[in-house]
């Protein structure tokens, strides 16, 4: 039991400490922003250039329900970016 115990301490101070680097950041204009910020602004653009092609091919009425499509389209994006760019 006691064995048990002190393994589960140090396997838990272990994990807990993988991950304490630094957040990637962007120097704007002298400011650093956090590069998850600046991936849902893009990801946000992106939506609504894909919003714009799929209204001029008129392709809008063909995805679903619209208050689910576009959210997703945005999380994809950010994930896509983050990973493509910062990972």
């Amino acid at each position: 039991m006691k064995k048990t115990k002190k393994t589960l301490t140090l396997l838990t101070l272990g994990l807990s400490c993988a991950g304490c680097n630094g957040a990637p950041a962007i120097d704007v204009l002298g400011s650093f922003f956090p590069a998850w910020m600046v991936c849902i602004i893009a990801a946000v653009v992106l939506a609504f250039v894909a919003r714009y092609f799929l209204l001029k091919y008129r392709l809008e009425t063909e995805v679903g329900h619209l208050a689910i499509f576009y959210p997703c389209v945005v999380l994809l994006s950010a994930c896509g970016l983050w990973l493509l760019f910062f990972r």
